[in-house]
């Protein structure tokens, strides 16, 4: 089956319909192009050429009068970092924003796919984190551009303004 654009989320949707799962590590949330099987075995081909696809869990990718196949995205090893206050938030954000890594948030804390060595170095600088296995659902916008607005601006960049003090 070819699916070249979501058809909607599961929370608009009527639920009484059987939902056939596409699991989806969190890398592949952002292919354009994608093979796989559902959990029930039915053939997928996604082919989302003209935009970046961003599925996120619970996204339709085909409904009929009895079923939905939607996206379920599958828990993984990932650090979570508990910051206390904004100062730490974006110094943690730079670090992770230099490996050129996701960063993704939930429940206030901050998340990126497990690293070995980007634990060791926030924890050898005092911050609290730790490993566990978490669905990696909320991705930050984490790109500094240069040009941009403070109503494009990055995650780094609003949280420098809100720590600078305004003298």
């Amino acid at each position: 089956m070819l699916i070249q654009q979501k058809a909607g989320n599961i929370r608009d949707s009527d639920l009484r319909k059987a939902i056939d799962w596409l699991q989806l590590e969190w890398y592949e949330t952002n292919k354009r192009i994608l093979r796989k099987k559902t959990r029930n075995g039915r053939e997928i081909s996604l082919k989302f050429l003209r935009e970046n696809p961003e599925l996120t869990f619970g996204d339709i990718l085909f409904e009929d009068e009895n079923t939905i196949i939607a996206v379920e995205v599958l828990p993984c090893e990932c650090l979570v970092i508990e910051v206390k206050n904004m100062f730490e938030t974006a110094s943690v954000c730079y670090e992770i924003g230099n490996k050129h890594l996701p960063l993704f948030f939930e429940d206030g804390k901050l998340l990126v796919p497990f690293e070995m060595p980007l634990f060791r170095l926030l924890s050898a600088q005092g911050y609290t984190v730790f490993k566990d296995d978490r669905k990696l659902l909320n991705a930050l916008k984490t790109t500094v551009s240069p040009h941009g607005n403070n109503e494009s601006a990055s995650l780094f960049s609003r949280i420098m303004q809100l720590t600078s003090s305004n003298e």
